[in-house]
């Protein structure tokens, strides 16, 4: 019974009020299940806007959508009755890490609810409006604090708790929704999304080829900058497991490909993935290793867009000059480095050593 409720330990105080909740496994991968159906509903969404004129909020793929909100709200939602019911204090009965994920299904639910009446008088949004509409940020902020629930639980664990493969999958695939649903709401500047730099995108304007190219660049530093918070974050926590990487790049970035049909990229991502353990695996970097830890955060970016730029370049071309796709790699790299010192920040010497 306690399993289906999400608990697997606790302690009590003299008081009887609990002091930790822990989830069970079973409960972490149902959250995590349950999240792949909800954004990957968010994905079919887009991928609907792209195929058809909708018209109107109740289509298939919002059911979809809610469909997977619904159930993981239920499981939620149920697992909070049911500690309440067994005693626990109304503040404390959720498993630990998943306090925020019920928040997340009340922002949810309350951004579903004015989505409708949204599109109901400002009518359906189009192209990036989609991505910007208030509404639909307050159905990015909701999710995203729901499937992140398994990876702040394993984070409050103990560090020596939870370092195999099994235990930490729940963690590693909550990231890889994290970073799916970012790059959802950032696809406006996504070379994945929309691959600006191949060939077919050339334009035979020079300030239009300018003001795309310039575009090209800063989605490359975003998208470097956003996936290599997410990765660094797992990075600074845990010894990763052999595959980790790789999963949470290909499943994110399978997920944004889909929407446009770039299925061309998949075998790229699971090779950038691939190269991702390499250079983990070789460095080994860690908070014990602040050196080893801002080369990778170099080296990822870095290897990823020049294996995206190869694989465009031999599946139809790319209209870049060398200057400007060797440049691209190397600001990937850079933004990667630079964001490694929010993690680790340089050692400040103390007043004596100063002197």
């Amino acid at each position: 019974m306690a399993k289906m409720t999400g608990v697997i330990e606790h302690k009590f105080a003299s008081s009887d009020v609990r002091i930790h909740l822990q989830s069970s496994p079973r409960f972490d991968w149902a959250v995590i299940l349950l999240g792949l159906w909800m954004v990957g509903g968010v994905h079919l969404d887009a991928w609907a806007h792209h195929q058809f004129e909708v018209e109107t909020f109740f289509t298939p793929w919002h059911g979809v959508l809610y469909s997977g909100f619904l159930a993981l709200a239920a499981v939620l939602v149920g697992a909070y009755i049911n500690n309440l019911r067994r005693g626990y204090n109304w503040r404390r009965a959720m498993p630990v890490g998943y306090e925020l994920s019920l928040v997340g299904a009340a922002i949810f639910m309350a951004g579903g609810f004015g989505d409708m009446l949204w599109h109901t008088l400002f009518g359906i949004e189009v192209g990036i409006e989609a991505l910007l509409s208030p509404t639909h940020l307050l159905l990015a902020y909701g999710s995203t604090l729901m499937v992140t629930g398994p990876l702040r639980a394993a984070w409050r664990r103990p560090g020596d708790v939870g370092q195999s493969w099994i235990a930490l999958m729940p963690a590693i695939l909550s990231l890889a929704l994290l970073l799916a649903v970012l790059s959802f709401f950032t696809a406006y500047a996504h070379p994945l999304s929309d691959t600006m730099v191949a060939m077919g995108h050339r334009l035979a304007s020079d300030v239009q080829a300018f003001n795309l190219q310039g575009l090209g660049i800063s989605a490359i530093l975003l998208q470097s900058a956003i996936m290599m918070g997410v990765i660094l974050l797992a990075v600074h926590r845990w010894r990763l497991p052999i595959g980790g990487l790789t999963l949470i790049i290909a499943v994110a970035y399978g997920l944004t490909v889909s929407i446009h049909e770039n299925f061309f990229l998949i075998p790229f991502e699971i090779l950038a993935g691939l190269a991702a353990e390499v250079v983990y695996w070789w460095l080994k970097p860690s908070l014990g290793r602040p050196t080893a830890f801002r080369w990778f955060a170099f080296g990822v970016p870095a290897v990823f867009y020049a294996l995206y730029f190869l694989t465009l370049a031999l599946t139809g071309g790319l209209w870049w000059s060398f200057n400007l796709w060797s440049g691209a790699i190397l600001l990937a790299g850079i933004a990667g480095w630079l964001l490694s010192y929010a993690f680790i920040p340089p050692q400040i010497a103390d007043e004596k050593g100063a002197r």
